[in-house]
């Protein structure tokens, strides 16, 4: 099991800035991906960000996000998601998202809310 504990969500004006984290426990494989996904009432689930760790270091983005996010990680299973210049269309409720590179099971975090108003 792998839980995850998220952190940062909040309300912002149009072009502010949030940063989310979310850090990972339990049963940590080496080779891992950790992702931030969004959804919005009605909506699938869609990507926004996501690095893998261990042998393959690999960071990628929804086509959305057109260089105002960034995503970094550090060694000890916590992923940050930097968001700039934020618009009303980020409002969502970001969730946090831990797989083994390998085929396995995977494990979301509870979800955190992000408002984008004047």
């Amino acid at each position: 099991q792998v839980q995850l504990v998220e952190s940062g969500g909040g309300f912002v004006q149009p072009g502010g800035s949030l940063t989310l984290s979310c850090t990972a426990s339990g049963s940590i494989v080496s080779n891992n991906v950790m992702s931030w996904y969004r959804q919005v009432p009605g909506k699938e689930r869609e990507l926004v960000a996501s690095a893998a760790a261990g042998a393959v270091r690999i960071k990628s983005y929804g086509h959305f996000v057109m260089g105002r996010f960034r995503i970094s990680r550090d060694n000890t299973n916590t992923v940050w998601l930097q968001m700039n210049s934020l618009q009303t269309e980020d409002t969502a409720v970001y969730f946090c998202n831990f797989r083994p590179l390998a085929p396995g099971a995977e494990y979301w975090g509870q979800g955190t809310q992000v408002t984008i108003s004047s």
